[in-house]
């Protein structure tokens, strides 16, 4: 198939200094919980971008010295001999497709805690960051930075620089964004100097001038020099001479680095989910960068439309389009574009579960992609799929997200499926979830199986097929797979922070009536103890009907597991832009259909509020009982020929579309196979030698 000729701007090289990109495809430092602990891990994750045809592939955040640990998040490092190789597995692996290979050193400044090196915090004036969140919580202050902790940090550069080239990279960031020490000397807020380094835009800009004069001259002749800054705050402080600091800040930057990697200032705008923003939201606050500098300029914003990508380089806005989410989603996104095979990306959907994988500490996960992280681990390809040795029938009842990546997957190895639902339409909870308010490019995961699954001759589909183990029985298949969902149940909230007990009244609703058209009447009351996006995100559209709705959880914040997806602020802010009042630490003990009685979760004082309604966002429980009919007939299957009944997804434990997605994703690449409850294959550090500890003798 041939591309458009329109994208083929996109895959012109471009020059980086002394390197040269192969396209501008370039996948931009991310965190992927993947640290020096995990080299193989991390090297398999990269090279699976390489192969899918992205011209420069980044390392996230990698420490220049024990007083930037990020511990225990996940992060890598750059200290010493066993730090190269571990990321010389990555550049070998990245340099065999063709591709750059880039790293992002960083220095965290007063934005980390040290907890493992137990080293003071750097920061420009002993500012520290306060955060809100106990995960980044910490009770060591920064020291303030001296002239020789400035030397000290330069020095740090230009040798995990020198190190960086030995490891093979060929592109060596400065950074100086996102709260970390780069940012913390350009931001007053941060930066209360007297000296050279603070007071004016000029002085505040010195100390990133020479992270990368230090770094240029310790690699720049043989690897691009990288800048990545956030422009967010400067963009909105009008400059003395330009429009803004940012303005300024490029301006006297404008020849330094051999390229920019510009961003936002905070997670939640950096990375903001789709609920909250659209494809190319960064635009507004970087578009003027290129106008100032004649370096090659990149910058993200979940761009999955090469449309869209072109229109960013043909504008003048970017050089490269930078891809973090996009390229765990679908790392062949720039192959497929390439190939002329557009209708087969798999576009991100901007949940951002893979941010919460890093707050988790844990390899990155992706909706959209179930093969993200297990590349080496499970030795998972994103495109291909081992065909079968046995060719077999399998029946799957139950065609949402578990059920369609189940239904693909085995599809792809050659067996024989049949994929049926009791509904008018696949995508199981996507029916209804994409609906809401921000959800409708979560419905991607729909719409990529099922244009996927049409092209495969060896799958039927049906749908309005409400089978029962008679009808199972007679279709005889060799295998069936049993995804059904879950269901949202009417339990409230005990103190031992467990559900119990159900709330049992013609007034009380779940998630499930309303996804059935039974709506609440006003005013309602959402009690949320599910923590994650629904609550909040029911209490929006209840709000946005004119239904009158206020939200009570026993969290400390609304929808609170979604600091981890980097929501939380946000969904804030949406709740008091639909003026809902929000009760955090409670939870609702009675209901009489007039009167909620909410009880306090740690003092059990009582509180009435007047409602109508209550909506309980709480526990899920499977739908398991074609799955517990079928085992009670294991006898009459096992003489019709069915050699197995397997549940996946919500069914088997109910989670986030993530979970459900890799679980039939698991079973598929499993069904028949000898790696049925095989665990993953562990990785381990490279070390040149056992720790220097003494053997000693247990005290008495």
């Amino acid at each position: 198939m041939m591309r458009d000729s329109r994208y083929d701007v996109l895959f012109e090289p471009v020059k980086i200094g002394p390197v040269t990109a192969p396209n501008r495809f370039y996948q931009v430092p991310h965190a992927s919980g993947m640290t020096n602990a995990l080299p193989r891990v991390r090297a398999a994750f990269r090279e699976a971008k390489a192969e899918g045809g992205w011209g420069v592939i980044c390392t996230g955040a990698c420490s220049t010295d024990p007083s930037s640990d990020d511990a225990p998040l996940p992060m890598a490092t750059m200290w010493d001999d066993n730090d190269i190789r571990a990321h010389a597995l990555m550049t070998d692996a990245v340099h065999r497709h063709g591709s750059l290979a880039g790293v992002e050193l960083w220095h965290g400044g007063a934005a980390v805690m040290n907890r493992a090196s137990r080293l003071p915090p750097l920061s420009p004036s002993g500012i520290p960051w306060m955060s809100t969140h106990t995960g980044f919580m910490g009770n060591l202050r920064p020291k303030i930075m001296d002239k020789s902790d400035i030397r000290d940090v330069l020095k740090w550069q230009a040798q995990a620089a020198r190190k960086a080239r030995s490891a093979g990279f060929d592109i060596v960031y400065v950074y100086a964004g996102m709260g970390y020490l780069g940012y913390e000397f350009l931001l007053p807020e941060y930066n209360h100097r007297t000296d050279e380094y603070g007071g004016s835009i000029a002085n505040r800009v010195r100390f990133v001038r020479e992270l990368i004069e230090v770094t240029k001259d310790a690699v720049g002749q043989h690897c691009g020099v990288a800048l990545r800054v956030s422009l967010e705050e400067l963009r909105g402080r009008p400059g003395r001479n330009q429009p803004s600091e940012a303005h300024e800040l490029i301006e006297l930057l404008a020849d330094c680095p051999d390229l920019f990697d510009v961003k936002m200032d905070s997670s939640p705008t950096d990375c903001s989910a789709s609920r909250f923003s659209g494809e190319g939201s960064h635009e507004p606050v970087i578009d003027f960068v290129k106008t100032i500098t004649k370096k090659p300029v990149v910058g993200v914003g979940r761009f999955t439309s090469p449309d869209t990508m072109v229109s960013q380089i043909r504008r003048g806005i970017l050089d490269f389009i930078g891809g973090a989410r996009p390229s765990i989603a679908d790392p062949f996104l720039p192959a497929k574009v390439r190939e002329g095979r557009m209708e087969e990306i798999r576009e991100c959907i901007g949940c951002n579960i893979c941010i919460s994988s890093w707050h988790d500490g844990v390899p990155v996960r992706c909706t959209q992609n179930p093969t993200a992280g297990e590349e080496w681990r499970r030795g998972w390809h994103p495109e291909r799929v081992p065909a079968a040795a046995v060719k077999e029938k399998v029946l799957i009842v139950g065609g949402g997200p578990a059920g369609l990546e189940c239904a693909l997957t085995l599809g792809r190895a050659g067996h024989d499926v049949t994929l049926a639902d009791a509904g008018k339409t696949f995508g199981g909870r996507l029916t209804f979830e994409k609906t809401l308010p921000g959800l409708s490019a979560w419905n991607r995961v729909a719409e990529y199986r099922l244009g996927r699954l049409n092209e495969i001759t060896n799958v039927s589909m049906y749908l309005e097929s409400n089978l029962g183990v008679d009808e199972i029985i007679d279709l005889a298949p060799d295998r069936v797979v049993v995804a059904t969902g879950a269901r949202w149940t009417k339990m409230l909230y005990s103190t031992l922070e467990i559900p119990v007990g159900t709330l049992e009244h013609p007034s009380v609703f779940t998630p499930d009536d309303i996804a059935a058209g039974r709506m609440p009447q006003g005013p309602t009351l959402v009690f949320d103890f599910d923590n994650y996006y629904m609550g909040g995100v029911l209490t929006e559209h209840l709000a946005s009907l004119g239904i009158g709705v206020s939200y009570v959880t026993p969290a400390g914040q609304a929808s609170a597991w979604t600091i981890m997806t980097n929501e939380l602020p946000l969904v804030h802010k949406a709740l008091a832009r639909r003026n809902v009042p929000v009760t955090t630490l409670h939870m609702v003990t009675a209901f009489d259909g007039e009167v909620a009685t909410l009880t306090h979760l740690f003092n059990g004082e009582e509180t009435a509020i007047a409602c109508n309604s209550i909506l309980i966002v709480g526990m899920r429980a499977p739908r398991g009982e074609l799955y517990e009919a079928l085992m009670s007939r294991l006898d009459e299957l096992t003489a019709a020929g069915i050699r197995s009944v397997e549940r996946i997804g919500d069914t088997l434990a109910p989670g986030a579309i993530a979970h459900a997605v890799h679980s039939g994703h698991k079973l598929a690449r499993e069904l028949g196979t000898a790696d049925t409850g095989k665990p993953y294959r562990r990785d381990a550090p490279f070390v040149d030698a056992e720790p220097d500890v003494a053997p000693r003798v247990a005290a008495e």
